[in-house]
C-alpha cells in the first residue's frame, strides 16, 4: 500500500508551523519528496546486502531479508525488447520503453521526469520464449567471452543456450537467429516522481486537488515506510528554511531508526 502524499505533506506542515518555524511550497515539497523517496529507495540495497550476512528469524514476519525483498518488489517489473537492425552486422535489442502495467521507463535521465514516467534502475532476467515450450533463461556474459565463444562450433550460442552481452542500455543476443518479440527482460525501475497537486484558492493559498497540474501521484514505497518519509523530507525542510533545530532533531530520529532497524 503507498503512502499518501496529502497525509505526509500536511504533517510536515503542521509540524514546521506548529512553532512558526517556516513554511514549504508545493514545488519545493514535490522535488524534496522525490529525492527522498528515492534515497529510501536506493538505501533498500545497501541494507539487504548487510541483511544477507547475518542469520535470519526464522519466522515469516521477523525475517529481515524477505521484508526488503517486499519492499522492492513494488518496483520489480517486465517489458518487451525490440530489435534493432540499425548496424547491419551487429544487431541488438533496444530495453522495454514501457513496462508490462503501462509506465514509461527512461532511459536517458538528463530532462525532468513527467507524470507517468520512471527512470530504469537495474537489469534483471532476460528470457527467450521459443516458439514451442517454457521460456530459456539467457546467460549474461562479459565482451571478451561474449565474443571468443562464438568461434567454436563447441562454444557457440544456439536457441537452447542463448547468450547477451549487456552495453550501453542494449542487448547484443546471440544466435541472432532468435525471432523477434520473444525477447522478455525482467528489470527495476525507480519511483515515480512524487507530486502533490494543487489549485490555487482565496489568497493565493494552495488547496489539495489531485486532479489538478497533471495529477496527484502519492510515494511508492511501502507504507511501513511514511514516518521515515515524514523525518527525512523534514530534514531537507530544516536545510531549506535554515534552522539548525530541526535539522538536528530530524537528524537524531533517522539515526536512533535506523539503529533499531539493524541491531
Amino acid at each position: 500500500m503507498a503512502i499518501n502524499v496529502d497525509t505526509v505533506y500536511k504533517t510536515v506542515l503542521l509540524i514546521l508551523n506548529k512553532e512558526q518555524r517556516g513554511y514549504m511550497t508545493p514545488p519545493e515539497f514535490n522535488r524534496i519528496a522525490t529525492q527522498v523517496q528515492l534515497d529510501i529507495f536506493e538505501q533498500y540495497f545497501e541494507d539487504l546486502n548487510q541483511q544477507l550476512r547475518v542469520p535470519q528469524a526464522d519466522v515469516d514476519y521477523a525475517d529481515r531479508q524477505m521484508a526488503i525483498d517486499e519492499k522492492i518488489s513494488i518496483f520489480k517489473t517486465t517489458g518487451n525488447a525490440t530489435l534493432n537492425t540499425t548496424i547491419a552486422n551487429n544487431p541488438y535489442w533496444d530495453l522495454p520503453t514501457v513496462d508490462l502495467y503501462g509506465t514509461q521507463i527512461v532511459y536517458n535521465q538528463l530532462s525532468p521526469l513527467t507524470i507517468g514516467q520512471a527512470g530504469f534502475y537495474k537489469l534483471g532476467t532476460v528470457t527467450y520464449q521459443p516458439t514451442v515450450g517454457l521460456p530459456t533463461e539467457l546467460q549474461r556474459l562479459p565482451r571478451n567471452e561474449f565474443y571468443n565463444i562464438q568461434k567454436s562450433n563447441l562454444t557457440a550460442s544456439t536457441l537452447a543456450f542463448p547468450t547477451y552481452l549487456y552495453e550501453n542500455n542494449k542487448l547484443f543476443i546471440r544466435p541472432t537467429t532468435i525471432a523477434t518479440n520473444t525477447i522478455s527482460v525482467d528489470f527495476l525501475r525507480k519511483p515515480l516522481n512524487v507530486q502533490w497537486a494543487f489549485t490555487l484558492g482565496p489568497g493565493n493559498s494552495y488547496i489539495f486537488n489531485s486532479a489538478a497540474t497533471g495529477g496527484s501521484v502519492n510515494f511508492e514505497l511501502s507504507s511501513t515506510e511514511q514516518t521515515s518519509v515524514i523525518l527525512k523530507v523534514l530534514l531537507y525542510a530544516g536545510i531549506v528554511i535554515r534552522d539548525p533545530q530541526i535539522v538536528q532533531a530530524a537528524s537524531q530520529q533517522i539515526q536512533q531508526e535506523e539503529i533499531n532497524q539493524k541491531s
